[in-house]
């Protein structure tokens, strides 16, 4: 036998055993999100779809984050591929209803999706509460890290990112989030960063 081999085979394979042992450990459904606590990154997307009531955009207008300093924004990344989207879509459209009258945006973004495939949808879904904008190139998918969707992100006034839900997100979820934020409100004293600052 030579042991020189052995020896060589051995480090060869220790790391690799090692680090599939790690893997072992972590729970594969919780994936870390570096924005949650940091600035939202910046947008510019432009309405698909109006929404409805105090909610409703113009289709065609553009949504821009720092147009929305002062608000909570919930930013729920759908496609009209996704089963878990419709999973998620009544309680979106339920809870945008139930805080229309406060300082809230919610806002859909059609996800690397064609718009006639995400009005489509929409229309199949029984319309959408809020308004739907398209993301060209995904570009703002790939500013906030986006693993897949359903995605959502929970901004506050300020413009920080004060939750990330992967997966579809419930009335609770967002209850609790959206309140939490809601309490600590005070009148905005800083905007938003504008694209590219």
């Amino acid at each position: 036998m030579n042991w020189k081999r052995v020896a060589i085979a051995l480090l060869a394979v220790v790391p690799v055993i090692a680090l599939f042992a790690f893997g072992f450990t972590r729970d594969p459904a919780q994936i870390p999100s570096p924005l949650p606590g940091k600035k939202a990154p910046p947008f510019n997307l432009a309405v698909v779809s109006p929404g409805e009531g105090l909610l409703a955009k113009s289709v065609g207008d553009t949504i821009r984050l720092p147009d929305l300093a002062g608000k909570i924004i919930v930013l729920n990344f759908f496609a009209s591929w996704c089963m878990p989207c419709r999973t998620e879509h009544a309680a979106l459209s339920s809870m945008a209803r139930y805080y229309a009258d406060k300082p809230i945006q919610f806002i859909g973004v059609l996800y690397n999706d064609e718009p006639a495939a995400g009005l489509r949808w929409i229309a199949e879904m029984g319309g959408m509460s809020y308004p739907a904008v398209t993301d060209v190139e995904s570009r703002t998918a790939i500013d906030y890290g986006l693993y897949g969707v359903p995605e959502t992100f929970i901004i506050d006034p300020h413009g920080t990112v004060a939750h990330k839900e992967l997966g579809p997100v419930t009335e609770e979820i967002l209850r609790r989030v959206v309140d939490s934020v809601l309490v600590t409100m005070a009148p905005a004293d800083s905007a938003f960063p504008a694209k590219g600052k």
